[in-house]
């Protein structure tokens, strides 16, 4: 009896004990499982703290500044999170809500900087305007006491400078600084000629249907600055050798179109459409945003535009370059009065077709072409396009002309040679010219102009006189203001 006790004793000892292991062993497995998450949690956190940490570092040194960089510069990326399976939820909404606040307060700096540097600017360019002006009367003054082609040479560049002083100041939402009356517009756009580097280049036609056709005061100065831009560009980027043809013409819905073509190197599509940007007249242009060195004169064009109500449309040109048409509408046109003389230097308009020929035409069932870009007949040339005249030729003794007249109205091409001087060739010109005081021939101009070399030949030819000394200009104690 005691033997079976003991057994039992001992078996339920051996159970306890083997219970106990068992259990020894299961919370050792736990703890160790406990430990082995633990690690691997604490590994986790520390990639996740190491990613957010490359995270930061990548926005302080690269997204942020493409970011600035992309507000000036549109085709720039800007990259995103570098491990986007690493950075969620808060994270990474907290991380692109940064990029964002530094791009709107880079925005709001160089706001801030352009206008200030508008307002410094806008400053400067009032008082060198004054001071061009003030020089530009005194050379007016010495033109007229000295003979002498410095003084001309010293005027256009005077002329240049206060061109792109004008443009500054306009790129800077400054005025034009100059006041005109009602103004013809072909004297309007030989004015914006005349302030442009090789305007000798430039060949205007006009087309206009109305001689007197003008600009209201108002848009005359801003639409000169705007097209002496586009000639600028025009004669800057096409050979030297080559020509700027400028049409003048009006268009159907009583306004008017100036074409300005070159046969420049043209343009990429992206500098095209940048370009269109500015010409289409927005809100703000940065002064950072214009390039360095800043490339002004389709961001001024476009200035103007937004004020005074013109637009300017620019295409690739048939001469190879780019063509710039200047659309004025109607409510900025006018005519001025006859009694007011026009420009001896304005060309006269072309007419393409007589309106007996364009009578003829219409009956025949011809419809006349739209006249396209011209050029102006020069007499220096040995062949020139003149418009043949109304009127048929005289008839030689055998009652038949020496060539066969073309039709009338269109154009054909003449050789100018040179004529055996005659007595009776200055009677002819003069009793030419009174019968026909309105027509304009390359005979005329060369007369006009060889009278004026005489008279000019004839005045230095002339005894000297004692110079005196030139009346002082009331401009001339005028210093700086400070």
């Amino acid at each position: 009896m005691v033997a079976w006790i003991v057994a039992l004793i001992a078996v339920a000892v051996a159970i306890w004990s083997a219970t106990r292991t068992y259990q020894a062993r299961r919370e050792a497995y736990g703890a160790s499982a406990r430990v082995e998450l633990t690690e691997r949690q604490a590994k986790a956190a520390e990639a996740r703290t190491l990613a957010l940490t490359e995270e930061i570092r990548q926005l302080a040194r690269k997204r942020i500044p493409a970011a600035a960089t992309a507000l000036s510069h549109r085709s720039a990326p800007v990259p995103g999170l570098r491990e986007a399976s690493g950075i969620e939820g808060d994270a990474a909404r907290l991380l692109t809500e940064a990029v964002q606040a530094a791009r709107t307060a880079v925005l709001e700096e160089r706001g801030r900087v352009d206008a200030a540097a508008r307002s410094a600017m806008r400053g400067t360019s009032a008082k060198i305007q004054s001071l061009l002006n003030q020089s530009q009367h005194l050379l007016h003054e010495l033109q007229h006491e000295y003979d002498d082609p410095r003084i001309l040479q010293l005027d256009f560049r005077n002329e240049l400078a206060l061109r792109r002083t004008q443009a500054t100041a306009v790129l800077c939402d400054a005025w034009p600084g100059l006041a005109r009356q009602n103004s013809p517009l072909v004297e309007v756009v030989l004015g914006a000629q005349s302030r442009v580097p090789g305007y000798e280049r430039i060949k205007v036609a006009n087309h206009l249907r109305q001689e007197r056709l003008a600009l209201v005061a108002r848009a005359a100065e801003p639409l000169a600055i705007a097209l002496a831009e586009l000639l600028a560009n025009a004669t800057a980027y096409s050979h030297p050798d080559t020509e700027v043809p400028v049409t003048v013409q009006q268009t159907a819905g009583r306004g008017a179109l100036i074409l300005v073509d070159d046969a420049g190197i043209g343009m990429d599509d992206d500098a095209l459409e940048r370009a269109r940007t500015l010409l289409a007249g927005p809100s703000e242009v940065l002064l950072t945003e214009l390039g360095d060195p800043p490339q002004t004169g389709f961001a001024v064009v476009g200035r103007l535009i937004a004020r005074y109500g013109f637009s300017c449309h620019i295409e690739s040109s048939p001469y190879g370059g780019m063509r710039a048409m200047l659309r004025i509408p109607a409510h900025l046109l006018t005519v001025i009065d006859d009694d007011r003389t026009l420009s001896v230097l304005a060309p006269k308009p072309v007419r393409a077709l007589p309106a007996e020929a364009a009578d003829a035409g219409h009956g025949a069932g011809v419809e006349p072409a739209a006249p396209g870009p011209a050029e102006p007949v020069d007499a220096s040339a040995p062949e020139a396009v003149v418009p043949a005249p109304a009127v048929p030729a005289p008839a030689g003794p055998d009652g038949a002309s020496g060539e066969a007249a073309p039709p009338a109205g269109l154009p054909t091409r003449r050789r100018r040679s040179r004529r055996a001087a005659s007595p009776e060739a200055p009677a002819d010109r003069q009793r030419a010219a009174e019968e026909e005081p309105g027509l304009r021939t390359p005979e005329r101009a060369g007369a006009a102009w060889a009278a004026l070399q005489q008279g000019t030949l004839s005045g230095r030819n002339a005894p000297a006189t004692p110079p005196q000394a030139p009346p002082e200009s009331p401009s001339d104690d005028q210093g700086d203001e400070t």
